[in-house]
């Protein structure tokens, strides 16, 4: 069940990028032969008017072939009206940036989603206060709730870390205990952490943690849409730091995860309830659309470098240059898949 369930996220988020390359296409009247959800050797074909939808023997991916465009052998070109390589190169930027795009809008609407359906949060109860911390030598107790820190008014846990690390010197609590408001004062301690990427750094603390006590927040449909926006913005952010800290060695490689790790993740994500689901395949879009715009030749962010080019110079680039460069982008792309598939089984045999 969980391999089912996580083809079937991968095979969603690959359709609607997919989508997004037919629809833009067929806007500029390029006709689109093949649209297929997986790769190799077709298990179903339904031919719609100039069309065959295809579901695929491989279901790690998918493509969408254009008259006039073949990746596997960027010689082949047409020169017909509704062929993809005729058309202006601005035309074909649009044709490549709507699959990634397709993928941001998916992760947006999820997102979204998620806002209606309620987006649990943890309120600002105090659930613990460690030994000789600053929060303990200022008096604060178990079950404080916090209402403001510096002037700010404080509604959920998420809130306090960042205030605390924003402010400078000491910081001035306001808790309710009791139905009584007390006012705090204290000086946070400077601790050596680590990041969601691994990298020390340095932040503040006051020594205490959570209590188990949430509450489900329903947005509004306007509020929703700023809640999607906000979402959609911060795991784009989050999944092109991941990838520059990768190139720059910040992350080890073997942080690398392949067709296991999504699966095993998807199960986690789909045991925990429909929430936690789009919560992960909302990320995984973003990680699609993000990962589809590197200039790497065999993705759509390799194709949209070339036409850059010859929007800048006037003229396209060589067929041999276009075939080694394509040659040696289906090599990364593999190398990466290989070197994913070998930590996921290095993985496994650890646990």
């Amino acid at each position: 069940m969980s391999i089912i369930v996580a083809l079937l996220v991968l095979s969603v988020l690959i359709f609607f990028h997919e989508l997004g390359h037919f629809t833009a296409a067929r806007y500029f009247g390029v006709q689109v032969d093949v649209f297929s959800i997986g790769f190799g050797k077709r298990l179903w074909t339904k031919k719609i008017g100039k069309t065959e939808w295809s579901l695929s023997a491989i279901p790690l991916g998918g493509y969408v072939k254009m008259k006039g465009q073949d990746d596997s052998d960027p010689t082949k070109t047409s020169y017909n009206q509704d062929s993809y390589n005729v058309k202006r190169p601005w035309q074909r930027i649009i044709i490549l940036l709507a699959g990634p795009f397709a993928n941001f809008l998916m992760a947006f609407l999820l997102y979204w989603a998620i806002s209606i359906l309620g987006v649990p949060k943890l309120l600002a109860y105090v659930g613990s206060v460690g030994k000789e911390t600053p929060a303990f030598q200022a008096g604060l107790q178990k079950e404080d709730k916090i209402i403001q820190i510096n002037g700010t008014r404080i509604q959920y846990w998420e809130n306090i870390g960042k205030n605390i690390n924003t402010s400078k010197g000491d910081i001035a609590l306001v808790v309710q205990r009791n139905n009584i408001l007390v006012d705090i004062s204290l000086t946070p301690k400077v601790i050596e952490d680590q990041n969601m990427f691994g990298e020390k750094i340095h932040r503040r603390i006051i020594g205490i943690s959570a209590m188990n006590k949430k509450e489900t927040v329903h947005y509004g449909f306007i509020d929703g849409l700023d809640y999607a926006w906000t979402e959609t913005k911060k795991a784009s952010l989050m999944i092109f730091q991941s990838i520059q800290k990768l190139l720059t060695g910040a992350v080890g490689a073997d942080k690398v995860g392949g067709i296991i790790t999504i699966v095993d993740v998807t199960a986690q994500a789909s045991h925990a309830g429909i929430l936690a689901l789009f919560f992960f395949t909302a990320l995984f879009s973003v990680n699609l659309g993000v990962l589809n715009l590197l200039p790497i030749p065999a993705l759509d962010g390799g194709h949209i470098m070339f036409n850059l080019y010859e929007m800048i110079t006037g003229k396209s680039a060589s067929e041999k240059v276009m075939i080694y460069i394509t040659m040696v982008g289906w090599a990364l792309l593999i190398a990466l898949m290989m070197l994913g598939l070998y930590n996921d089984i290095h993985r496994l045999m650890e646990k």
